[in-house]
């Protein structure tokens, strides 16, 4: 077996036992792209032969996708994918995981019609509400990985010759997930043991606010009262482990949806719906996004704020050091999986119950009451530098440093 082959081998271990960690009997859900056909059987098998029922795969075809941007009709767009939804909800009520391979081209949708992209967002955004509720409570194990297409590859390495551009994202993407050490499941197991101290000491602080300061960036993140840090593994309604992102860097809160106020800028491009949206700042008064800007992207920009009501608010704060594996590859990605996880970031929409106190057996309407927003959209964005400060502000107003310069404090 090619070294390539085994790397290969491994990051289909990896995915299946430690990233969604199937259970004897359980079936699994595959969202993949035709590209990725043979990577796709190595998931399959190695679920069969950790124990998994059923697995289901279902496949995506990015030239499929911009024709339909390009070719159908209006009011497609307009229509909830109810048959969708409906069959993701009842496999998960019934104990599936779901595996989501991305390989996003990040320039798939460029000069599509915004009103089309936003139109489909919010359609699939209302049908899917149920789904992202249980997923957002921990309901069922759910990992996100990516693997290379030809475009996404160019993207990244736009100097390379062609013929090389795969096999380098390959290689970066294998580094990203600890493939290539002697043990990946046990070097995973040594890293998320490594996040969760961080969100330990961060749990025991229940500081009151964050202070943010970087070029650009001047921001105050009020927290709700049992905020919860998490980390890159979490535990399904079964008592279950599972690895949401993989890669992760990252621990993580909710804010408080008014507690928001102050300018954030952004250091690395956002991928969105097929477009990039890049060198932007949002500007927040109690909570609410009142002003935009961006040098690339500015529509695309203003049509996520506007998706709804909660799109207006943020849903997530999450720490990740400059220093760290991915930053230090000084690779742009442009791929959110990855650049979030080489960058302190924020997200616009909806928050994830668990992280509050009891909220995973929370309503949204109790959610809601706690300070924790809703929204049909959850996107990350980047604005970690190493040029950044952030401070936790506790309940009697004292500072008390957490990152400087881009890094941990403590």
């Amino acid at each position: 077996m090619s070294d390539f082959a085994q790397k290969l081998k491994a990051y289909a271990e990896l995915t299946v036992k430690v990233g969604v960690n199937i259970q004897p009997g359980q079936s699994l859900i595959v969202h993949a792209p035709v590209e990725a056909k043979d990577f796709v059987r190595l998931i399959v098998k190695e679920a069969y032969d950790t124990g998994a029922s059923f697995v289901k795969v279902q496949w995506n075809d990015e030239k499929v996708t911009r024709m339909q941007y390009d070719l159908a009709s209006a009011e497609v767009f307009e229509k909830e994918p109810k048959w969708y939804a409906g069959e993701m909800t009842e496999m998960v009520e019934e104990g599936a995981a779901v595996l989501h391979i991305l390989s996003e081209n990040p320039d798939l949708l460029k000069g599509i019609n915004q009103n089309r992209i936003v139109a489909a967002q919010k359609a699939r955004g209302k049908a899917m509400a149920k789904y992202r509720a249980y997923q957002q409570a921990d309901k069922f194990s759910w990992c996100l990985i990516a693997v290379p297409s030809p475009e996404w590859a160019a993207k990244v390495f736009p100097d390379a010759p062609e013929q090389e551009q795969v096999s380098l994202l390959w290689e970066a993407i294998f580094k990203t997930v600890r493939i290539g050490e002697a043990d990946p499941v046990a070097a995973w197991q040594t890293h998320l043991t490594n996040l969760e101290n961080k969100s330990k000491v961060l749990n025991e602080k229940k500081y009151k606010k964050l202070h943010y300061k970087a070029p650009g960036t001047d921001l105050t993140i009020e927290l709700p009262e049992g905020h919860l840090w998490a980390q890159g593994d979490s535990i399904n309604e079964q008592g279950h482990t599972f690895v949401a992102n993989m890669p992760t860097e990252e621990v993580f809160t909710a804010p408080l949806k008014t507690g928001v106020n102050g300018t954030v800028s952004s250091t690395k491009p956002l991928s969105y719906g097929g477009n990039l949206i890049d060198k932007f700042s949002l500007t927040f008064e109690n909570g609410r996004i009142i002003k935009v800007t961006a040098e690339e992207g500015l529509e695309a920009l203003q049509n996520l704020v506007d998706i709804d009501e909660g799109s207006h608010y943020l849903g997530e704060v999450a720490l990740v050091p400059h220093q760290s594996p991915i930053s230090d590859t000084n690779i742009l990605f442009y791929n959110t999986l990855f650049d979030e996880n080489a960058s302190n970031h924020l997200a616009i929409g909806s928050a994830y119950a668990f992280n509050l106190e009891g909220g995973k057996n929370m309503n949204q309407e109790q959610l809601a009451a706690a300070g924790l927003n809703t929204s049909l959209t959850h996107v990350d964005f980047m604005i970690g530098s190493g040029e950044m400060d952030i401070y936790g502000i506790t309940a009697d107003g004292t500072e008390e440093p957490i990152f400087l310069k881009g890094n941990w404090a403590f």
